[in-house]
């Protein structure tokens, strides 16, 4: 096991580099965010081949991540990098870093190796667990998928109200959007329940929604989208924001209240 994760520091750095060093190129600071998600789904087989797992349950495992891997990392490429759009979020850190903008980009992406690996542990607990199948791994996989389908149809509803010239400087109300201003995050956190549960409830596999939760409501996520959307979008937003929960998704406010 220590080969694996020696292996697995060294090829992070040397993917992490190689993706700045792009980055730099085609100044899409965007492209550190496909680091994460290909590269669990790749640790991920890595790993299960690594083990020798033969389980069914490490099968569904790397099934679910392999699938969220691929879906989430083609969103992203669909969305944003093969269109040259810079996220918002870069942007922002960009002209706050001012003249170290170059030093603290390169350690945001060495730092996704990080990430991974933090991510990574629930995954690989529940790939391990051992015993018959149960109800808790049923539900675990209904769990994870229905958040997996439910974060593609926010990002599709969304992606479709922007497609639209006469919605420009508006604010998406559509959908899943009516019911939270982050739909996206929330199912993105929900799907790491359902390896806690195939994990049977582990200590280990709670990093899983406990830290997806604190990076995207207070670090990485829900901050910088809002900050964004209100230079964007300025009142229209701040009358969305009256109106409708910021991350778990609820019936909208009358704004009168």
């Amino acid at each position: 096991m220590l080969i694996f994760w020696i292996s697995f520091v060294v090829v992070g750095f040397i993917v992490a580099s190689s993706v700045y060093v792009l980055a730099r190129k085609w100044r899409l600071m965007a492209l550190v965010d496909t680091i994460w998600t290909l590269g669990l789904g790749v640790s991920a087989l890595a790993y299960h081949r690594y083990t020798e797992l033969d389980s069914i349950r490490s099968w569904v495992v790397l099934l679910l991540i392999m699938v969220w891997s691929f879906r989430l990392s083609y969103h992203l490429f669909a969305d944003r990098i093969l269109l040259g759009k810079e996220d918002p979020r870069y942007r922002a850190l960009a002209e706050y870093w001012g003249k170290q903008q170059a030093r603290n980009f390169y350690f945001l992406f060495l730092a996704q190796v990080v990430l991974v690996a933090l991510f990574f542990l629930p995954v690989s607990v529940a790939m391990r667990r051992a015993g018959v199948w149960t109800w808790l791994d049923l539900l675990g996989v209904g769990i994870a998928v229905c958040a997996m389908l439910g974060e593609a149809l926010a990002d599709q509803q969304l992606a479709q109200f922007r497609a639209q010239v006469n919605n420009k400087g508006a604010v998406c109300r559509r959908g899943l959007w009516r019911y939270s201003r982050h739909p996206n995050y929330f199912f993105e956190w929900l799907h790491w329940f359902g390896y806690l549960l195939l994990a049977a409830g582990a200590p280990l596999a709670w990093i899983g929604p406990i830290a997806m939760y604190v990076f995207l409501r207070y670090l990485t996520g829900v901050p910088f989208a809002e900050r964004s959307s209100l230079k964007s979008r300025g009142q229209a937003y701040r009358r969305y924001q009256s109106t409708t929960n910021t991350f778990f998704p609820w019936i909208p406010r009358n704004q009168s209240n």
